[in-house]
């Protein structure tokens, strides 16, 4: 087993209307402001009741949101340069991993002197970060707790972990009412990615006991979310139980590793801007058939906690029950089953594989695994 290393930071704030309280929460860290909003996050109205907490409470801030394709090293620059000539003291980060990576990086670069693309080819920080505040918005997010942000080199649409300083994050939100404006099929899509996050860390080679006690917990809270409990005693609303399982998603994540789907599903959106949720999702059932190769009794826990098998179930009998029951929910939300039907060809995903494997995070997977082992796995979803 690793060693278990546990620091507590930053503060989790999770609850209903937490985002009314927002202003409240930042002037602990300063009076001036970079709120990081996802585009889409003003189309359905959540950025208005970000800013209108601002407001209120009279905090100096101005909205960044063009981010029309991710968090690349493009939009990373703009968003440095307009934060350091507005002098602000935080950054707020509102929405999904997208716009929560760009203000973790302008806060992890703020004070630095080189080029962004110094410390995206591997360079360190050296400088003090300043303070981030996190709200994310769709229920996983399995950096948010790491010392790793997804950035996309723009020069060759690459996935690259840049590396941040100790205390980055100071809180992070979980409000669970930013939910309730996506659609059925994008709560779908996500729950089974969250799903994916939390049995990933669980079969990792860094996962823990600490990690495995929060991965668990997750998986349970997902069931009750996504099947309903079997008893009146959990009377819990669904959009809170989600909040609950993706924010113990993210702490297993950070505790342990993610896996080779969702890496390759990173890498994918890197390249393609195709949904890491929907590519995730295509890839779990073939990510559990390849581990029940050397984690059946771990799957077969999982498939347990989730209701998928009977408690006496054999170890076999319940792999192959979880491998249906996710099969199953994509089914029923109508989510796409396989990578073809994304549009892009095997021979475009081939490079998804090898980016894959020059990520640092291969090391930290549920097996050793090669671009050969990544490419092997989109074949089986192709």
């Amino acid at each position: 087993m690793s060693d278990f290393i546990f620091k507590i930071q930053p503060n989790i704030v999770l609850g209903s209307y937490t985002t009314s309280r927002l202003g409240q929460y930042v002037k602990d860290f300063g009076s001036k402001f970079m709120v990081v909003v996802d585009p889409v996050l003003k189309q359905v109205g959540n950025a208005e009741k970000v800013t209108k907490s601002l407001e209120d409470r009279k905090i100096d801030f101005f909205v960044f949101d063009e981010i029309p394709g991710g968090a690349d090293t493009q939009v990373l620059t703009n968003a440095l340069t307009l934060a350091r000539q507005a002098h602000i003291h935080g950054v707020i980060g509102v929405g999904g991993s997208k716009a929560l990576n760009v203000a973790r990086a302008v806060c992890t670069l703020y004070h630095e002197s080189h080029e962004v693309y110094d410390f995206i080819d591997g360079a360190n920080p050296s400088t003090a970060p300043i303070p981030l505040i996190a709200l994310p918005t769709t229920i996983r997010d399995c950096f948010v707790f790491t010392d790793r942000i997804p950035v996309v080199d723009a020069r060759s649409s690459k996935l690259r972990l840049l590396k941040t300083q100790n205390g980055l994050a100071k809180m992070v939100l979980f409000d669970p009412n930013l939910t309730v404006t996506l659609t059925e099929n994008q709560m779908s899509s996500l729950a089974i990615e969250t799903l994916a996050i939390a049995t990933e860390a669980y079969l990792s080679q860094k996962a823990t006991f600490f990690s495995d006690m929060i991965a668990e917990k997750s998986i349970e809270l997902l069931g009750y979310a996504m099947d309903g409990a079997q008893t009146l005693t959990v009377t819990t609303p669904q959009e809170v139980l989600y909040s609950e399982a993706g924010c113990m998603a993210s702490l297993a994540a950070a505790s342990s590793s993610i896996g080779a789907g969702s890496l390759i599903s990173l890498c994918v959106n890197s390249r393609f801007k195709i949904s890491k949720s929907l590519t995730s999702s295509i890839l779990f059932p073939y990510v559990i058939e390849d581990a029940s190769k050397f984690r059946k009794d771990r799957l077969a826990r999982i498939s347990k906690i989730i209701r998928a098998a009977n408690q006496d179930a054999g170890d076999d009998e319940a792999v192959s029950a979880l491998t249906e029951y996710v099969r199953q929910h994509i089914a029923k939300a109508n989510l796409p089953a396989r990578l073809k039907d994304l549009n892009v060809t095997i021979e475009k995903l081939s490079l998804a594989a090898e980016d894959a494997s020059e990520v640092d995070l291969i090391n930290t997977l549920q097996r050793s695994m090669t671009s050969d082992d990544l490419f092997e796995l989109i074949k089986q979803a192709y």
